[in-house]
């Protein structure tokens, strides 16, 4: 269960203490990992009495307010390359594993029941699929009783790193996707309605029925909705759950010469569901001392969270790659004091 509480921190009596601003590490960003942050948060606070009061405003929102320095970290499901982290004098490191799922609100239709091949999902987000029981649909899904109503689409308004990765996977498997709308953290969307964060999306979908989205794989499970069933990159069908997000996972890649950038999307295999994504850290570089304090939250996370994650339906980073991103931080001069 989420501590809610860790959604703001803003009280340190929870805690019968008295905190100042060294005992306060301030960050916003993505909606994508806000659970596991807010987890960890809370846990943090109760073994340190540092408060982390994180923001879920979306990754675009994230990398607005460190490249202003108005926080202290930033949170991104969109990595940037190294070009941008040197023309914005960030550092980039990788925290949490997760996945994006198709979800829907289609009543009778039960949780993985509903197929859709990868050229489908692109064409309900371009509106050229409009009804649920369209023969495309109805092809890949004869046991399904599917209503002739109209498919409500339901994407993010903000900008999200959650797009990002959903709307790379879609330029990969639609060359109409790709020419038409592209890629990005913000689009001009075809159909549909839109939701601020993976909450604002998650909540139009509770509330309107024959819809569907996609969210954060945490978000299925905390709102208990029914996803679909995708295809990998090779075409073959393979549902949304943790050991396929795994099979796709291993092919990370990620080093610290390039700032750990990697998308994760569409990875090969026969079992790699295709919507896995890194969500990654952005810290100022100028700030050593603030960094460090950052980094000790986030190294405290890697030894005490893995647990935390798994519950909420995350993948935490391999051990090896958080050996790499502890060499990133020394490198770096960030790495905590103790």
């Amino acid at each position: 269960m989420i501590k809610k509480i860790a959604l703001t921190i803003t009280s340190a009596a929870v805690f019968g203490v008295c905190l100042n601003a060294a005992d306060r590490i301030n960050g916003a960003g993505a909606s994508f990992p806000a659970p596991v942050y807010f987890d960890w948060a809370y846990e943090y606070q109760k073994a340190t009495g540092v408060e982390v009061n994180y923001q879920s405003i979306g990754s675009g929102g994230g990398i607005k307010q460190i490249s202003a320095r108005t926080v202290d970290f930033g949170a991104s499901d969109k990595p940037l390359k190294p070009k941008k982290l040197d023309r914005k004098g960030l550092y980039q490191f990788p925290a949490v594993i997760g996945s994006i799922v198709l979800v829907y609100n289609l009543p009778g239709v039960k949780d993985m029941e509903l197929k859709l091949e990868n050229k489908d999902v692109a064409d309900i987000f371009l509106g050229k699929i409009k009804y649920w029981d369209d023969k495309q649909i109805k092809e890949d899904n004869p046991q399904v009783k599917l209503p002739h109503k109209e498919i409500v689409v339901v994407h993010r308004s903000d900008g999200s790193g959650t797009t990002f990765n959903f709307s790379y996977y879609l330029a990969n498997v639609s060359d109409e996707w790709k020419n038409n709308v592209g890629i990005g953290k913000a689009l001009d969307w075809p159909v549909g309605l839109g939701g601020k964060g993976n909450e604002g999306v998650s909540n139009l979908i509770k509330q309107t029925p024959y819809s569907i989205g996609y969210v954060e794989y945490a978000y299925k499970m905390r709102n208990k909705f029914s996803s679909a069933v995708i295809q990998t990159k090779s075409g073959k069908w393979v549902k949304p759950i943790e050991e396929n997000f795994k099979a796709a996972a291993k092919y990370a890649s990620w080093g610290p010469k390039n700032h750990f950038y990697q998308v994760l999307a569409l990875q090969p295999g026969d079992n790699s569901y295709p919507i896995v994504a890194g969500t990654f850290i952005l810290l100022a570089r100028e700030k050593a001392d603030v960094n460090k304090k950052v980094t000790a939250f986030f190294n405290w996370a890697f030894k005490n969270g893995d647990e935390a994650a798994k519950k909420l339906g995350y993948i935490p980073l391999p051990e090896d790659t958080k050996k790499m991103v502890r060499e990133y931080w020394k490198e770096n001069n960030i790495a905590p004091s103790k």
